[in-house]
């Protein structure tokens, strides 16, 4: 991440995408890394309405409407501190008019007792960065705002997975980004709602496991998923690959549509 030097006391101001993308952030709080840039690049760029679940300070989803100037996204947070930085990030990357952001919990939307919008499949497209650590298994943050991202309790990804499914229209494309280790989980979330599973393992340099498994489904689809070559990020001498600096720096998809 590049990442300018100018700051308001606990906030920062740093620049992704080779500077096309600015964003306040909280110095302290969770900071936006390659995760959110590696989900925007999976999305693929022929949809035109999307949410970003979780969205943070909106990284993932203002990283997708800068590669896909057609796009419109709805920014979900619930942390009311991350919100107003999403909606600070929107204002700053003069994206008014394409961007909004819901101020919610991710499990009420598309219910009767939740927000207006996202409206029950009204999206064609959803972007998922959810809790990874089981909350029994790791020690929780003193930072509230990191604890909520990080943090994630027993049967949450399914709850998501439900969540999106509700806000998807018919064949629409759900994207998530999760740990190696949770991809039994993240099967058995999709399983009966989602097909087409394509899931792309992210290494962090040739000879090294995977870190991250970013993973893409339709939504009603019942095609089998497809275990697709690995992602690296960095040659053995630590510079970044092609393919890497491509969805990192230029703002590029990994996939085809």
């Amino acid at each position: 991440m590049e990442t300018d030097a100018a700051s308001t006391g606990g906030v920062t101001v740093d620049g992704v995408l080779d500077g096309r993308l600015t964003l306040r952030q909280l110095r302290d709080g969770h900071r936006v890394g390659h995760d959110a840039l590696l989900l925007a690049a999976l999305a693929p760029a022929d949809r035109r309405r999307a949410i970003d679940l979780g969205a943070g300070v909106g990284s993932a989803g203002l990283a997708f409407l800068v590669r896909v100037p057609q796009a419109s996204a709805a920014l979900v947070e619930v942390v009311p501190e991350l919100a107003a930085l999403a909606q600070e990030n929107v204002a700053l990357n003069g994206l008014a008019g394409r961007a909004r952001v819901v101020a919610a919990d991710v499990l009420a939307l598309a219910r009767p007792s939740g927000p207006p919008e996202p409206a029950a499949g009204a999206a064609d497209l959803a972007l998922m960065n959810p809790p990874f650590n089981a909350e029994t298994r790791h020690r929780t943050s003193p930072h509230d705002g990191r604890a909520r991202a990080h943090m994630a309790g027993e049967g949450l990804l399914e709850d998501w997975v439900r969540a999106a499914d509700r806000c998807l229209a018919a064949r629409g494309v759900l994207c998530l980004i999760h740990r190696p280790e949770a991809l039994a989980e993240v099967l058995a979330a999709l399983h009966g709602r989602f097909g087409a599973v394509e899931i792309l393992p992210v290494h962090p340099r040739p000879d090294r496991p995977a870190v991250r498994i970013l993973v893409r489904a339709v939504k009603g689809r019942r095609t089998p998923p497809i275990l697709l070559p690995g992602l690296v990020l960095a040659e053995r001498d630590g510079s970044a690959t092609r393919a890497a600096a491509a969805a990192l720096r230029d703002g590029r998809g990994l996939l085809a549509p």
